[in-house]
């Protein structure tokens, strides 16, 4: 049997942590307390990674010693990079960006294991595929306020999953945590300690 390191999750957000029950992985939430905002000419991949980096490592500074998570979601479509709306408005400019089309949806974990000086961190990508929606649909779901607080504008395990098509890769990546890069990144380093030999080394997938 594999035991579980018991994780701190370096978030706020209820999607993460609910992933991480759902699989029965042992955590606690410690929400990061940093500046996202995005680098002048800074790409997606660039900006997950180092957002992801930046929240586990202002985390572990109040938790020292813990196994800290850390994840930043991003939407990418035309080469946009698409983080939560700023309002309704924006939102619905987002949603008719990515109405009847594919786009990419890109997530940088970071795992900080206590013992260790540097983190491990890599990025999944998930392509997405929605329906198209007409002028009542995008109002609709506007209203219902779940788009609010979400990447992109939508969340496809909840209301927004109306919409969606098909999806090209992992499901959770698009929730907000890829969960197989996430046992990967840390059964295949320290904070095992050797429980998963034969671990393959990681490399973002995209």
């Amino acid at each position: 049997m594999i035991a579980m390191p018991t994780l701190v999750l370096a978030s706020a957000s209820p999607r993460r942590a609910e992933i991480l029950r759902n699989i029965g992985w042992p955590f606690e939430a410690v929400a990061a307390d940093i500046d996202e905002s995005r680098f002048a000419h800074e790409d997606a991949p660039a900006y997950v990674t180092r957002v992801a980096r930046a929240k586990a490592e202002e985390v572990r500074l109040r938790v020292p010693g813990a196994t800290i998570v850390a994840a930043d979601t991003v939407v990418v479509v035309d080469g946009e990079i698409l983080g939560k709306p700023r309002d309704e408005e924006d939102a619905r400019r987002m949603l008719r960006l990515l109405q009847g089309r594919s786009h990419e949806v890109l997530t940088g974990v970071t795992v900080f294991n206590g013992s260790t000086v540097e983190p491990r961190t890599a990025h999944e990508v998930t392509e997405v595929t929605f329906a198209e929606m007409n002028e009542d649909e995008v109002e609709w779901y506007v209203s219902s306020g779940e788009p609010m607080d979400k990447a992109g504008a939508y969340a496809i395990q909840g209301l927004g999953a109306r919409f969606i098509k098909g999806i090209k890769g992992e499901y959770s990546n698009v929730v907000g945590l890829p969960v197989r890069l996430l046992y990967e990144l840390i059964s295949s380093g320290p904070v095992f300690k050797g429980a998963c030999p034969g671990a393959p080394p990681i490399a973002s997938r995209d």
